[in-house]
């Protein structure tokens, strides 16, 4: 049982592992032992994630979800399959965490004609310091 909140709990067989071989570091077992780790979670199919989760979601890790709605991360920056197995657990429960914060709208607001002249002002006095900083004419002396 994968529990990402209190509401939502990933059954032990909704998620597939397999082991593949792994690049990276690991010396004479890079070429022998399966380190890294696929985990596939059908979040489409998954009845303890609702549909307005499972549209976040797609937003948020299109890069990993395939046409089918099936999530598939891999693991494979730690030497052992145990941790390589945790890290892509952890990393599908972020997921899942972020997907079922709802942003906030965002009204879009105007700045107001006192914040414009205030602006205006400071550009014209930041412009009077600039321009007194050019050459002097022998006439100003």
């Amino acid at each position: 049982m994968l529990k990402i909140t209190n509401t939502i709990q990933i059954a032990q067989e909704e998620l597939q592992e397999t082991f593949i071989r792994a690049s990276g570091s690991g010396g004479q077992n890079v070429n022998k032992v399966s380190t890294a780790v696929q985990l596939r979670f059908n979040a489409k199919t998954s009845p303890a994630i609702s549909i307005f989760v499972f549209n976040r979601l797609k937003n948020i890790a299109s890069h990993l979800m395939t046409q089918d709605g099936e999530i598939l991360i891999t693991a494979n920056s730690h030497r052992t399959q145990e941790r390589n197995r945790q890290d892509a657990r952890e990393r599908l429960a972020d997921l899942i965490k972020k997907a079922t914060v709802q942003q906030k709208f965002r009204r879009p607001t105007k700045p107001s004609k006192s914040a414009k002249a205030k602006r205006t002002d400071k550009k014209k006095q930041r412009g009077e310091i600039k321009k007194g900083r050019g050459r002097i004419s022998k006439s100003d002396y």
